[in-house]
């Protein structure tokens, strides 16, 4: 009995030592100026696989995200920021959704030395072949 009790809490701490493995927390820079863009972007980070929690701070441009670094990454998450119209340090919304953002979503944009914008193709301008920014 003493045996069986030992193997199992051996197990458990195996599980746990493997998941706090995965599982990280990081803070990305999503620029935004008011609710509906927390509203925004904490749904956007939410909806990717692996994403379990993500919290917008108005007054610091950050999100705190956890998530299981074995379905997705830092710079996967900025990418779907920047999707939806708000710039992060790795990318740049593209004008073309920048500019469908309500008014009251408007924010200083980021230099575009900074972040690729958010086709991904690296470019740091809009692009005119087929990554489509």
């Amino acid at each position: 009995m003493k045996k069986l009790f030992s193997t199992l809490i051996f197990i458990c701490l195996t599980i746990l030592m493997a998941n706090a493995q995965t599982v990280k927390t990081e803070k990305i820079l999503a620029l935004g100026s008011c609710d509906m863009c927390k509203t925004r972007i904490e749904k956007t980070i939410k909806a990717i696989d692996g994403v379990s929690s993500a919290v917008w701070d108005l007054n610091t441009k950050m999100v705190e995200v956890k998530y299981n670094s074995e379905k997705t990454n830092v710079s996967a998450i900025s990418a779907e920021i920047a999707k939806v119209g708000h710039d992060t340090k790795l990318y740049k919304a593209t004008d073309a959704v920048y500019a469908s953002l309500p008014a009251c979503c408007k924010y200083e944009r980021m230099k575009t030395d900074n972040a690729t914008n958010s086709s991904g193709c690296g470019s740091t301008k809009p692009c005119n072949h087929s990554c489509g920014g």
